[in-house]
């Protein structure tokens, strides 16, 4: 049965989308971006700024789902310059130190809201 997951710890969808979804013990958390969920402003400009953000924002849904970054198989990075890796990958790696995930990372012509980065996860207990 698919579990959707919720919390105001993270920014509530901005369409017809969940943060997260879950079915046997796998869950798939949907792209967050650098938005600020107590304030719902976004955090533009420092693209390490957003990235952090971002990440604190897809800790909040594997936390309320009760998984957390060592759980987490795939991961999916969009940026809008690739230019950018190293310091989106510096403050990425912070998370990851042991046993990172497999991952993708794209340069994207647009991403919402103008951001430069938006990461989507898979993990699985």
């Amino acid at each position: 049965m698919k579990r959707i997951i919720n919390t105001d710890k993270a920014p509530a969808a901005i369409g017809p989308y969940s943060q997260a979804t879950e079915m046997n013990g796998t869950l798939f958390v949907s792209g967050q971006i650098p938005i600020n969920p107590e304030t719902g402003e976004l955090i533009k400009g420092d693209v390490k700024a957003e990235t952090r953000r971002v990440m604190e924002n897809l800790s909040a849904v594997l936390k309320e789902a009760g998984y957390g970054f060592e759980d987490v198989m795939k991961a999916e990075v969009f940026i809008d310059d690739m230019g950018k890796f190293g310091e989106v990958n510096q403050v990425y790696g912070e998370y990851f130190k042991e046993n990172p995930p497999a991952r993708a990372c794209v340069q994207v012509a647009r991403l919402p809201k103008g951001v430069q980065v938006e990461i989507s996860l898979i993990a699985m207990k």
